[in-house]
């Protein structure tokens, strides 16, 4: 079924399942439900408590906090109030929520905790418009009127809906197609983030693009450990697999994703490429000391599953003595890896940045599908996916339905559809820079169609470096595929206006702590460890073998070993995990400045007399 607006297909779905647990949550180690119709009444006092204050269409109402059903339930609160949602990181920091509250001229601040609240205590005096805050996990203990525990909320809305002329029923039929549905504030790797408008049509119109290329039914589980804050998993985990009448099952934290997938056994996971990285290492690094006949069978599956691939992509039926082989590699291999994301796996959708290749075709080959996808917070988000009918390794997938993609001169890649925004809020400035006249959105990404239509990402257009020589080199593919390696966590490629290509690297401590005990070499610490000379030629290999594939100008050079992640709170990534290369640039400068402190004139040159 379509909807035109969220609220409506709020109202449709929780009348449709009112006994029925929709909802799940972890509780002294036991998974609890929600029914749709306690889902409801939630709702509606949270609804009817945000008009108590006055709040209504026009208004904007912030959220900051981690995923609970909770969050999902004060989002459909503050959407079926007529209001707008504003998604706040819960990673961010004082001086950054100040900001979000005041752009959005947000009036009320759901938080989940006492942590979120003292953020908002720090930076309340400079939020003028700021009238009250709710804490969500009823842990507020003071006497400041203007700050109420969720309950207390709740039972404010409930006497407010015993007084009101107007029912849920009709408050949830106000809101228009066109109206604001929610702001998104940008990652914000350069300058302010800024607040992507989308509204009720934009958002549902996408529900419907992607459920026209991927069934989804209320059988499904899904289980959601991505930030709700980000368009991704507002979108596909919340509001397309609440459409449907999907359950939901919140995992505890993201440390607790691996013991989750064993409880809950999802039918459906959206996660960024970074779970798919670690999984991938993992396989790779237990099997080292597995016995060498479990290796040779794990990899005979694997080949296997990769001649098999070829035939399912083609929409062919397996030849009898693949067919047979398959199932035994299944029973060897293919089960159990499909046990430890809890067997009943129908899908991963990957999306957020882009997906190795390698990965793709490894788990598909292991009989675990990931579906691919493309789009930014500003189309609601997905442009472009993968189906599992039609999958193509290495591309993002073929547009939605509803959606029209164009390639610029310069290769950058354009949209156009009922999902873009209607521009950033308060900033039409940067409005006119993104939408141009035509009504085309400008991704500020590079890449190409094929002759079948899908759509193939090189990398963002502001990251492309330009050598010295002339050149022009995407970082991102190179970065995906030193990551690939089981000893490389994170990588940052560097090169611009320079005359050749380098790299920050940051190895994966605990497997390259394993690699020097197993070869009788012990260290103390990280820093020892990017130190020591049998790291250094390790990873010296490891990035040699996954240049192989690249030309020689493209080709990584020189590498700096890196004594600690990137992390949000130094700034150096995006709450989404992008890495805000400018800043890790800035903190590494030394270790820049070293790697070129030789300006090996000659390492680029052989390309050049090519080129």
């Amino acid at each position: 079924m379509t909807y035109s607006t969220v609220s409506r297909m709020f109202n449709q779905v929780t009348n449709d399942h009112l006994n029925r647990d929709l909802y799940f949550y972890k509780k002294n180690n036991q998974w609890q439900g929600i029914s749709g119709g306690e889902i409801r009444t939630t709702v509606k006092d949270i609804a009817f408590g945000l008009q108590s204050l006055g709040i209504g269409k026009g208004d904007n109402v912030a959220l900051l906090s981690n995923n609970s059903p909770r969050w999902a339930m004060s989002d459909y609160g503050i959407i079926c109030s007529g209001a707008a949602t504003v998604s706040v990181y819960p990673t961010l920091i004082p001086s950054q929520v100040e900001f979000i509250l005041n752009n959005s001229k947000s009036k009320v601040v759901f938080v989940e905790d006492q942590l979120q609240l003292d953020k908002v205590l720090e930076i309340r005096e400079k939020c003028s418009l700021l009238q009250g805050v709710v804490v969500m996990d009823d842990s507020y203990s003071g006497d400041d009127k203007n700050i109420q525990n969720f309950k207390e909320f709740l039972d404010v809305g409930t006497k407010k809906s015993q007084d009101s002329e107007t029912t849920f029923e009709e408050m949830v039929e106000a809101p228009e197609s066109g109206d604001l549905l929610t702001l998104i504030y940008t990652s914000g790797t350069t300058g302010d983030p800024k607040g992507v408008m989308l509204t009720h049509g934009n958002m549902m119109s996408n529900v419907e693009g992607i459920s026209q290329i991927i069934t989804f039914d209320s059988t499904e589980k899904f289980l959601s450990f991505l930030p709700l804050s980000h368009s991704f998993e507002r979108m596909g985990g919340h509001f397309t697999a609440f459409s449907v009448g999907a359950q939901v099952y919140y995992a505890e934290s993201i440390e607790t994703v691996p013991e989750n997938l064993q409880e809950v056994k999802p039918s459906v996971v959206l996660s960024v490429p970074r779970l798919y990285e670690k999984m991938y290492s993992r396989v790779r690094e237990g099997l080292k000391s597995a016995p060498e006949a479990r290796q040779k069978i794990f990899w005979w599956a694997i080949g296997v599953g990769k001649e098999a691939t070829q035939y399912r992509l083609a929409n062919k039926s397996l030849p009898f003595g693949l067919g047979l082989k398959h199932k035994i590699a299944d029973k060897l291999v293919y089960s159990k890896v499909k046990e430890r994301v809890g067997g009943r796996l129908r899908f991963f959708v990957s999306g957020g940045a882009p997906l190795s290749k390698e990965i793709a075709e490894f788990f598909a080959a292991a009989d675990v599908t990931i579906l691919e996808g493309y789009g930014l917070s500003e189309t609601s988000p997905v442009l472009t996916a993968n189906s599992p009918e039609f999958i193509r390794f290495g591309s993002v997938g073929k547009p939605l339905f509803n959606v029209d993609i164009e390639i610029a001169d310069d290769g950058e890649i354009l949209a156009k559809g009922p999902n873009i925004m209607t521009g950033y809020f308060d900033n039409e400035e940067a409005t006119l820079e993104a939408i141009d006249t035509e009504g085309w959105f400008h991704t500020g990404d590079i890449g190409h169609l094929d002759d079948e239509g899908y759509l193939f990402i090189t990398d963002r257009k502001k990251n492309i470096l330009v050598t010295s020589g002339g050149k022009n080199v995407a970082p991102a593919p190179l970065e995906n595929a030193m990551v690939n390696s089981p000893y490389i966590e994170q990588s940052v490629v560097i090169g611009d206006n320079r005359n050749f290509i380098s790299a920050l690297i940051v190895p994966s401590f605990e497997a390259v702590e394993a690699y020097l005990k197993e070869n009788g070499k012990s260290v103390s610490g990280n820093k020892a460890m990017a130190e020591h000379p049998d790291v250094l030629a390790l990873l010296n290999s490891e990035v040699s073998n996954a240049m192989e594939s690249f030309s020689n100008y493209e080709r990584v050079k020189e590498f700096a070993v890196l004594p600690r992640l990137f992390t949000i709170e130094k700034g150096e990534l995006t709450p989404t995990l992008k890495v805000i290369r400018k800043v890790v640039l800035d903190h590494f400068s030394q270790d820049v400045d070293k790697i070129y402190s030789g300006d090996l004139e000659e390492k680029e040159e052989p390309d050049l007399i090519a080129g």
